[in-house]
């Protein structure tokens, strides 16, 4: 009997995750499917497990390649092959689908005729729990989509696992994933957008994806593997070959849309790690994408945020210690060390007017409003630069402020550094003194035993914020640490009956480079009283706590 839906479960060395993934499919609403484990020639022991799970549900088969293909698209590929269900769906090994994703999907395709139906994605962070939805803005309300170019925002889902494929629509363009490149999920999903008449978007959540941020190098996925450079090969190398795909198709139209995507998106995720990259490394990086980047609409790098342009305008220029200062900014609302205005008062990035008028358009910032904009969210950038360990558990840091908007008065500024474990907060006042115009110095002792940790404990990270004070106005920025130095460690045996805690302070590692703390209880609070806090403090607990006490009223 023919299921109605195939499930690839392809897998890689992933014996200890590939049951979770299995069980997520085998306990589907609907549970006419067909379940295939395709290994890529795994070497642990991933075989053992797939043939001990096959041997409980007939609806199980295992598909072992001949040899390791290095990627995903081989082994999908083989499982399309063999499948037997006029409809297929795809899922990582690291993964799982949501219990009633087949049946949502699936209705959608008896609805109506469609090529594919998508839902939505949950990421969970492994190392927090943290579940957020991807790309909500996209999957907000059920459509029918008639062709991609209706919506060509969509190019931003490239996820080919949040999709259920109409088996004939996929063979009908002979739809396969490319092998032997990785990113393949990206070109395989931009020919189906472009190739399908009409395909469902529905609001639910189909998809787990499962995010390992701080994984091994050697076991962390394809994203997070950004500081190889023959990673930023194959990613520039797939954007080629979807422009290829885009002309030879009759859908040349969507190139602004696609190349805005690549810089938003793709480029983006590397610009965040800029900071901690070499010269070497950002001269390979430059000679990979700035041929690429040369290609890309103009009207695509008009839309982005303008300290993005910047980033990409000073990797372009191959002025790599700048590009390492915009980018700890990024997202941060952190103003450049130094502006420069020239005699029509247009403002640009550093210390000179570029050359040309496109390295003019993009590091121009007058649209930052540095000098003019509400001083609440006026543009700053605060950096440690000198920090030494104090007496006990404490840290004196040196702070130096860049206002470059001359935003601040000429004389001492207040200001305070905070920091809140727990839901309580610690303001520790000092004061910032000119240096020249538009920067500031001051010095600030933060004792960690002085921080109001809950008497249960606090098993987290925070990042202190800097706060300035002007004309009773307040305004509260990141601060940015050293990228790197010796992380400093003490046990704290709070006062007023908290738990004792180990407190580490550190550099952030990743991101813009924040001063990071971290605290984790010891002893009783560690086993018992900070788990049963943290069950207390969830959602439905606390409505359920209300309940209780106004039915007690």
């Amino acid at each position: 009997m023919t299921p109605d839906v195939t499930v690839t479960v392809i897998v890689y060395n992933d014996a200890e995750r590939l049951p979770r993934a299995v069980e997520s499919v085998r306990r589907q609403t609907h549970a006419d499917i067909e379940i295939i484990i395709s290994d890529d020639h795994s070497t642990d022991e991933t075989p053992q497990v797939a043939r001990e799970l096959a041997s409980r549900d007939p609806r199980i088969r295992y598909l072992r390649l001949p040899e390791n293909s290095g990627g995903c698209s081989a082994p999908r590929n083989r499982a399309v092959e063999i499948a037997r269900a006029p409809y297929v769906m795809f899922l990582d090994s690291d993964d799982e689908l949501m219990d009633d994703a087949v049946e949502l999907l699936l209705a959608a395709h008896r609805e109506r005729e469609i090529d594919f139906a998508m839902g939505a994605v949950i990421r969970v962070r492994e190392d927090s729990g943290r579940r957020t939805k991807w790309m909500p803005h996209l999957v907000a309300g059920r459509r029918t989509v008639l062709g991609i170019e209706s919506e060509p925002r969509l190019l931003f889902e490239h996820l080919s696992t949040s999709k259920m494929y109409a088996r004939a629509f996929l063979d009908r363009h002979d739809l396969r994933f490319p092998e032997g490149i990785h990113y393949e999920d990206q070109l395989f999903t931009a020919q189906a957008y472009c190739l399908a008449k009409e395909f469902t978007i529905i609001p639910e959540p189909v998809y787990r994806w499962h995010i390992a941020p701080f994984a091994d190098t050697e076991a962390a996925s394809i994203s997070n593997q950004r500081h190889k450079l023959h990673n930023v090969r194959d990613r520039v190398h797939v954007q080629r070959l979807i422009d290829d795909f885009l002309v030879e198709s009759g859908h040349g139209a969507l190139r602004e849309d696609k190349d805005y995507k690549f810089l938003k998106h793709d480029f983006r995720m590397y610009a965040g790690d800029l900071p901690y990259r070499d010269d070497a490394w950002l001269t390979s990086f430059a000679d990979i994408t700035t041929p690429y980047l040369e290609t890309l609409s103009p009207n695509a790098y008009a839309r982005l945020p303008r300290t993005e342009r910047v980033v990409l305008q000073l990797i372009r220029e191959r002025r790599f210690a700048e590009a390492r200062l915009a980018a700890r900014g990024l997202g941060r609302a952190v103003a450049p060390r130094q502006v420069t205005a020239d005699t029509e008062g247009h403002t640009y990035w550093g210390d000179g007017i570029p050359a040309t008028d496109w390295a003019r358009r993009e590091l121009e910032l007058s649209d930052l409003e540095l000098d003019t904009r509400p001083f609440r969210s006026a543009q700053f950038r605060h950096e440690i630069t000198e920090l030494t360990r104090g007496p006990g558990a404490s840290i004196d840091l040196t702070i130096r402020t860049y206002d470059p908007g001359l935003r601040l008065p000429v004389g001492p500024q207040r200001a305070g550094l905070i920091l809140t474990p727990g839901r309580r907060r610690l303001t520790v006042p000092f004061r910032l003194s000119p240096v020249s115009p538009g920067v500031f110095e001051g010095q600030v002792h933060l004792d960690l035993t002085a921080a109001p940790v809950p008497r249960h404990g606090f098993a987290g990270v925070r990042h202190p914020l800097l706060r300035l004070e002007h004309q009773g106005l307040r305004h509260t920025a990141v601060l940015l640490a050293p990228l790197s130095f010796p992380s400093l460690s003490a046990r704290i045996d709070y006062h007023a009956g908290a738990a004792p805690h180990r407190v580490t302070l550190e550099p952030e590692g990743r991101g813009p480079g924040r001063l990071q703390i971290r605290w984790q209880p010891l002893g009783l609070s560690a086993k018992l009283l900070h788990p049963l806090a943290r069950r207390l403090a969830r959602p439905r607990v606390k409505r359920a706590a209300r309940l209780l006490r106004s039915a007690l009223r």
